[in-house]
């Protein structure tokens, strides 16, 4: 049994108020000198760039869907040693799971975690009526344990007096309405952290509006998780060494892969593709990003023409989202980029979202790194579109979501494949990725 203080921060809905409420407690926390370990439910990659600008420690997916229950505790315990309080940022509502269920709701993450929830709920348009909507979310699934209310947006101090008035479930804070801008959106979420300083700044209004004893102590009553097994495999042999694009435009991992790669015999070796010569490599990884920000410095720099030439000598590459759009001839913004110019496809950015969802594949054929047949569980999210040759090869097979082409994805040629879905890796692909990097070193 393991003792870890901590808690889920949820919303009555999306757009509550609950990531600025998140970030602004972990900067509150981390200026009270506590080690704050911060996670995201669900599969977003934006909001957690700002947990980790904010805690110094990087802040890891919890997602039932794509680890499992015992991946969910696996990653939070795993993640958790050494930090004083876990701060889980909730999705959407708190019971919104996959396709009007509970399945891979924030809820069901408490659930996991058995961790005690503060609720998010928005005052900006009632008074009295929130304690209807703080009942019915309480008493909602009685499962999960709703310890405090943090109300949002209030008006003043009459408007804080007339909801006090009649509190049932404690309330651990009153947030005023904050005035001025706040942190800038685009098509796939806000913006990134590197680009915007906005969330450190909530932990002054935290730290005025909120009683951060009582936050700890509800914390700190959470009950002693079991530990699961967990093969953490620090010093593991590394067999090859595996290339990562990470810089503006390639920004979108689960941290957990690269983990996951690494214990499989990994030696992780982060470039840019925009500013950097190629290191050293035996096998490429292009996460997600926003390759379409950048794609003039894309075109420009000599890594686009250095990474075909390694594919053309058979390099394990493996590419999401972004990393497909650049894996393929061209980009098309405004005007068209080239690109590296491996896969045989051009994408075109659109203004209306073309995929949005979980997805579930199994990898097809003998004919690259990966093997037949095995599972691959993720998420696709994105604004573009890809055409492909007509003789185009995939190497995934959806059941479930769109992938690049009717429920196929992961075109490929050569040793390369580009895909929609960004995966959450399984131990077996790590292997098969890290065995393919060690072959290419040893015979090239």
């Amino acid at each position: 049994m393991t003792a870890i203080p901590r808690l889920v921060i949820a919303g009555t809905e999306s757009g509550c108020g609950k990531t600025s409420l998140a970030s602004g407690l972990m900067s509150a926390l981390r200026d009270r000198g506590l080690v704050v370990q911060p996670f995201k439910t669900g599969p977003d990659f934006i909001d957690p760039t700002h947990h980790t600008r904010i805690c110094g420690r990087t802040s890891r997916n919890l997602d039932p869907f794509m680890m499992g229950e015992e991946g969910v505790l696996q990653t939070f315990v795993y993640a958790s040693a050494g930090a004083g309080i876990a701060v889980v940022e909730g999705a959407m509502g708190l019971f919104d799971g996959i396709d009007g269920s509970d399945f891979s709701s924030t809820a069901h993450v408490a659930r996991v975690l058995k961790a005690p929830v503060v609720l998010v709920v928005s005052a900006a348009a009632s008074a009295r009526s929130v304690h209807a909507v703080v009942r019915g979310f309480r008493d909602f699934d009685p499962r999960v344990r709703i310890a405090g209310i943090i109300f949002n947006r209030l008006a003043g101090t009459k408007h804080r007096d007339m909801i006090a008035a009649e509190e049932f479930v404690p309330a651990l804070g009153y947030i005023p309405r904050q005035e001025g801008p706040g942190v800038q959106s685009r098509h796939l979420g806000l913006v990134m952290a590197h680009e915007s300083d906005m969330m450190q700044s909530y932990g002054q209004v935290v730290r005025e509006s909120c009683d951060l004893n009582a936050i700890l102590a509800v914390a700190r009553g959470a009950p002693p998780l079991s530990a699961p097994v967990f093969a953490t495999a620090k010093n593991a042999e590394k067999r090859a060494a595996i290339g990562v694009a990470r810089d503006n435009a390639f920004c979108f991992y689960y941290q957990d892969n690269l983990d996951r790669l690494a214990r499989a015999g990994a030696e992780i070796r982060f470039f840019s593709p925009m500013d950097d010569r190629l290191p050293e490599m035996d096998a490429l990884y292009l996460g997600g990003g926003y390759p379409e920000l950048y794609a003039d410095r894309l075109e420009a720099s000599s890594c686009r023409h250095a990474i075909r030439d390694l594919a053309e000598h058979g390099m394990p590459i493996y590419g999401e989202c972004g990393g497909l759009m650049y894996l393929g001839r061209s980009i098309s913004t405004a005007r068209e980029y080239q690109m590296a110019g491996i896969l045989p496809a051009c994408t075109e950015m659109t203004s209306r979202i073309q995929a949005l969802g979980y997805v579930k594949g199994t990898f097809s054929g003998p004919d690259g790194f990966w093997t037949g047949g095995s599972r691959v569980l993720g998420h696709e999210f994105h604004f573009s579109r890809t055409e492909c040759d007509p003789d185009a090869r995939f190497a995934l097979r959806l059941g479930q979501g769109t992938g690049i082409l009717d429920g196929n994805d992961g075109l490929t040629e050569q040793n390369t494949v580009g895909t929609y879905t960004h995966a959450y890796f399984s131990d077996t692909f790590c292997e098969q990725f890290v065995a393919a990097a060690e072959a290419f070193r040893r015979y090239r």
